[in-house]
């Protein structure tokens, strides 16, 4: 089909397109005037989701923004925002409503959920792109009553965003309250076995008796090496008693080296007497007797030196077993005072494991305590709903437009519609179509009356 004869359909059909427009605007005109006037309220909602948190101090990542924005539209959009908004609007104790629910749900199931399916069709929640502003709009018959419910929706939505944050931290708070009592208890418990332990051995943590103790036996230690010293070097000098002579303290002597210096003496003058007087003089053998004497004495001093070392021995020994029997006293209390130490320490550990736990859990109590308490939300409203001056629908203009566009196409199809049904020969391109029929001439149109056809219908 060319554009010629699609214009020639046309003016053959203008009164079946000129009659469908007709209709369908008449229609659409009637339509609008007779429907009910329908009001929309709309109030807007600012989410502050970029600022801390005033308890917990935590901010919501930028990437998580239109996320947080979806979510909260579907929070408003849910029966939990729209059976607040009953329970706010007190519509479920209106007679009238009530009368309605039970005319078409036979009194079953709740007015409560049957109302917000209701109110949901003909609520509208659409998020900013660019900022963190919700727009929340109703439509309704009244403009007040529309507004009075947008209203409530945005009451209702910050009523539930508060609590869909609280409820979590009660819940909270509830475990965390019942776990400290039991870690209270096993606070306590351990305290009380500490306790006990000092009590029942006489020690108390941190007192100093370990470290006293082992000082005392390192002093212990130290002089049972010193008496082992002294004990071997008088055994050395024991030793050495066949010649005493040669013993430190017999030549440290003074009486013995009196004694000796005496003899030396007397020997010098027994030798000049002897080459004066004779051996056999009363004077040489006088001196003799005091020479022997002398050598007399100086032998019972050496061996009363010589015996001395041995009770220097004998003491040494004595000193040595005493002070090793207290080494292994001392060694024996060291020991058990490190046993008490290690399991006071144990104890101590439980102690400070069962603190720390307990300090951990009544942190988290008293933070999600507050949480629970808290009454403010992230949530505020930018513009409440106000009643409506102007209905939102039905829109005459709106309508006539789309009346006349549709108008416009369905008369259009109709008559295509037809003129398949009811071809006819509308001009040259018509007769061209048909074959083995020759063209011999045209005969121009004559006046403007009838359908304005130029031939009728030829037959193949």
């Amino acid at each position: 089909m060319t554009f010629q004869q699609f214009l020639l359909i046309l003016r053959a059909r203008w009164w079946v397109i000129a009659g469908i427009l007709l209709t369908v605007v008449v229609t659409a005109a009637v339509v609008s005037l007779i429907l009910p006037k329908k009001y929309t309220a709309t109030t807007s909602l600012v989410v502050d989701a970029k600022s801390a948190d005033p308890l917990m101090g935590a901010m919501l990542p930028a990437q998580m923004m239109p996320g947080y924005l979806a979510t909260q539209v579907d929070i408003i959009g849910s029966t939990r925002v729209a059976e607040r908004v009953v329970a706010l609007t007190r519509m479920d104790q209106v007679p009238l409503i009530q009368q309605q629910w039970r005319d078409e749900t036979d009194g079953q199931g709740s007015i409560q959920t049957w109302l917000a399916g209701l109110l949901m069709k003909q609520l509208e929640v659409k998020p900013s792109r660019e900022s963190s502003v919700i727009t929340i709009s109703y439509t309704g018959t009244d403009p007040a009553f529309a507004a009075a419910v947008a209203n409530a929706f945005a009451q209702a939505y910050m009523e539930t965003n508060l609590e869909l944050r609280v409820e979590p931290a009660r819940q909270y708070a509830q475990w965390f309250n019942e776990r400290t009592k039991g870690l209270r208890d096993d606070l306590e418990s351990a305290q009380r076995k500490l306790s006990e332990y000092e009590q029942q051995h006489g020690i108390i943590a941190g007192d100093g008796r370990f470290d006293v103790e082992s000082s005392r036996l390192a002093e212990l230690n130290s002089q049972l090496v010193m008496v082992q010293g002294q004990r071997a070097d008088s055994r050395s000098r024991q030793s050495q008693s066949g010649a005493a002579e040669s013993l430190p303290e017999v030549m440290a002597n003074p009486l013995i080296s009196g004694l000796k210096a005496d003899v030396a003496r007397l020997e010098a003058q027994r030798g000049q007497l002897l080459g004066r007087l004779g051996a056999n003089h009363p004077e040489v053998a006088k001196v003799d007797a005091e020479i022997a004497s002398l050598r007399q004495r100086v032998a019972t001093e050496i061996q009363r030196v010589a015996s001395s070392l041995g009770t220097t021995t004998r003491i040494s020994a004595a000193r040595e077993a005493e002070i090793a029997a207290s080494v292994e006293e001392q060694k024996a209390r060291v020991l058990e005072l490190k046993a008490h130490r290690d399991q006071i320490a144990v104890l101590q550990r439980d102690v400070e494991n069962a603190q720390r736990a307990y300090d951990l859990v009544t942190q988290r109590l008293a933070q999600t305590s507050l949480e629970s308490q808290t009454q403010q939300t992230n949530v505020a409203v930018l513009t409440p709903a106000s009643a409506p001056l102007q209905h939102s629908s039905p829109k005459l203009l709106l309508n006539l437009v789309l009346a006349v566009f549709l108008g416009s196409v369905l008369g259009l199809g109709v008559a295509l519609v037809l003129e398949l049904i009811d071809q006819r020969v509308r001009g040259e391109e018509d007769l061209h179509q048909l074959s083995g029929i020759p063209l011999l001439g045209v005969i121009p149109q004559v006046g403007s009356s009838g359908a304005g056809r130029m031939f009728r219908r030829a037959s193949v």
